[in-house]
């Protein structure tokens, strides 16, 4: 299972699309989670700390993240309160994320991930993108409604292509702009209008290292709340392996044997490259192809 996957809430659409009913969750049965900022507060037990909607301020916007069921089958209202600010920096530019992923449960992870990108959108949208006025929270929190001109905005969801590229046994991985110089992962691009999810690998393999990807098939997806893309993660074929790199984009990229990524993922101090952390996807895909076998 992937990272920021699998979480237990019912999302109960019903629920958030009907006001009346809403209203009659929002009482001192209600979880809130505990968040500072965008960061939960997480128990010695490794796991998301929850309050009563008393713990909010009193102008707080909530949202409802659905339904959780205990083990007597009874099932509780969970919201998060909007920060006053969004998460302005670059993407996992805080390093106490990693430590996070590292060692919430996967599922307190998903629900987490879930919340986060959520608040976080609600924090950068206060306004309406159609006029400027003032946009208040509507549906449980996942729309935002205009007091002026009445456009409706809904949560976004940005799709990232995220490939492992193979010629002849080999793996083509990029390292980032900044990344340690031994750490190196698929590469990766979001996906742009008119793109179908074929064509953005192609475009962004090529724009990043001049090779031609083909036979581009989906792997698997996941979530990434930084703050809310969707990766896709996908296996392509390449036509050549001369490397022409984008130094806007890679620090550096190259072809890598089977047995380099094996000792990565292994952990083995010698090897040439790191493995991407466990919770990305990326390692997964890299575990996939290893498992696969020769092609």
């Amino acid at each position: 299972m992937q990272a920021f996957t699998g979480s237990r809430l019912d999302r109960a659409d019903a629920i958030r699309a009907d006001p009346a009913a809403l209203a009659e969750l929002t009482n001192w049965r209600a979880k809130l989670l505990r968040l500072d900022g965008l960061m939960p507060h997480v128990s010695s037990q490794n796991t998301l700390e929850w309050g009563t909607l008393a713990d909010a301020a009193e102008d707080a916007e909530l949202v409802f993240l659905g339904l959780d069921t205990d083990e007597s089958g009874t099932a509780k209202p969970c919201f998060a309160a909007v920060p006053a600010q969004g998460d302005a920096s670059p993407r996992m530019a805080n390093p106490r994320l990693w430590g996070l992923m590292a060692t919430l449960t996967p599922d307190d992870l998903a629900i987490y991930g879930g919340a986060r990108s959520i608040v976080d959108w609600h924090a950068r949208h206060r306004f309406c993108a159609a006029c400027g006025g003032a946009a208040v929270i509507a549906k449980g929190g996942w729309q935002r409604s205009c007091t002026r001109c009445g456009a409706q905005h809904f949560p976004r969801t940005d799709p990232v292509t995220i490939m492992l590229v193979e010629h002849d046994d080999t793996l083509l991985l990029g390292r980032g702009l900044g990344w340690p110089d031994k750490a190196y992962s698929a590469l990766a691009g979001f996906v742009e209008p008119g793109e179908s999810i074929e064509e953005a690998v192609a475009r962004e393999v090529f724009e990043e290292s001049g090779i031609v990807a083909r036979e581009v098939q989906y792997i698997a997806s996941q979530p990434w709340p930084f703050p809310a893309q969707l990766m896709m993660g996908c296996t392509a074929i390449a036509d050549n392996t001369d490397i022409t790199l984008d130094t806007t984009e890679l620090a550096d990229a190259r072809w890598f044997t089977r047995a380099e990524v094996q000792a990565a993922m292994d952990g083995d101090a010698d090897a040439i490259m790191t493995a991407p952390p466990k919770q990305a996807i990326a390692n997964h895909l890299l575990q996939w192809w290893l498992d696969k076998g020769t092609a």
